[in-house]
């Protein structure tokens, strides 16, 4: 379950409050939707696994990235919630909180922010796609069977907590 816009790199005071609304309803609102469409299918199964992709943003914030921040932070929040609501029901929900990753989003992103965000990185470089990958399959597969309502993080050493 994935979903992400950077928006705009500004101080929360200076936010439009349309382009918050716009990162909010991308990054948490779509991740309830999608996810309110498939609990039930599952719960007729009963199995499944969701993986909510949320960010080390969601954990420490971002300056000048409240909006982003705060919809991550929304998506960690969500992630416990549901993986306590669902865990009698043979359904796993957990997330992954990565650093920056090689993607599209990067895009979104100033030479600053890029800069700012990779010295935050012990091992000195973004994550692959193919890294969060590997870990999100471990996540759905049937190896992963006590682990819910559980943040992990994918952050080069960045997040030590």
């Amino acid at each position: 379950n994935n979903a992400g816009i950077a928006g705009p790199s500004m101080p929360l005071w200076e936010y439009p409050v349309a382009e918050w609304r716009r990162v909010v309803d991308v990054d948490l609102v779509g991740m309830f939707h999608v996810t309110r469409a498939i609990v039930p299918v599952m719960l007729r199964r009963p199995w499944g696994r969701i993986v909510n992709v949320a960010s080390v943003a969601g954990k420490e914030g971002n300056p000048n990235m409240s909006a982003y921040s705060a919809a991550k932070a929304g998506v960690i929040a969500l992630t416990k919630s549901l993986g306590k609501e669902l865990a009698a029901h043979g359904i796993l929900v957990n997330c992954i909180t990565p650093a920056t990753v090689a993607t599209e989003i990067l895009k979104q992103f100033s030479a600053e922010q890029m800069r700012a965000n990779t010295a935050k990185i012990p091992l000195g470089r973004p994550g692959t796609v193919e890294e969060n990958a590997n870990l999100i399959a471990w996540l759905c597969s049937p190896d992963c069977s006590f682990s819910t309502a559980a943040t992990f993080d994918i952050s080069g050493g960045r997040c030590t907590y």
